[in-house]
């Protein structure tokens, strides 16, 4: 499983990130810095008890750990896709916005109309 094998890689990295070295992890674990080793280079095969341990300790959830959660967007994607959204909700204001344009003009057109048509009755033309 590809999760599996990129575990101890992904342990490192997430340790890294928190600024801990192989003996704070293996202190707050509970073991020794060589066992904690043997883990981030694949060679320990790990319990669920002791992956939610480390998760713990990280900061992360298990899926996150494992690598099984969705992948967080990046800003660019996040941007592109909130481009996207604001595009597509501009055409359709644009859309909202050009029928009310023509039904105001309809309403203009057919007062006009009504104000000549009294205009003439006033003046004695039908």
């Amino acid at each position: 499983m590809k999760t599996v094998e990129n575990l101890p890689e992904r342990l490192r990295q997430l340790r890294l990130q928190q600024e801990l070295s192989q003996e704070n992890m293996a202190d707050m674990l509970g073991i020794s810095t060589t066992a904690y080793g043997d883990i981030e280079r694949g060679r320990t095969e790990l319990t669920i008890s002791r992956l939610e341990k480390i998760a713990q300790v990280l900061g992360v959830s298990l899926p996150d750990l494992l690598g099984l959660s969705a992948t967080t967007l990046t800003e660019t994607e996040w941007l592109r896709r909130e481009n996207q959204r604001l595009n597509l909700e501009n055409s359709r204001l644009r859309q909202a916005l050009d029928q009310w344009q023509r039904k105001f003009q309809e309403w203009v057109a057919a007062a006009l109309v009504r104000n000549a048509q009294e205009s003439r009755e006033r003046i004695g033309f039908k």
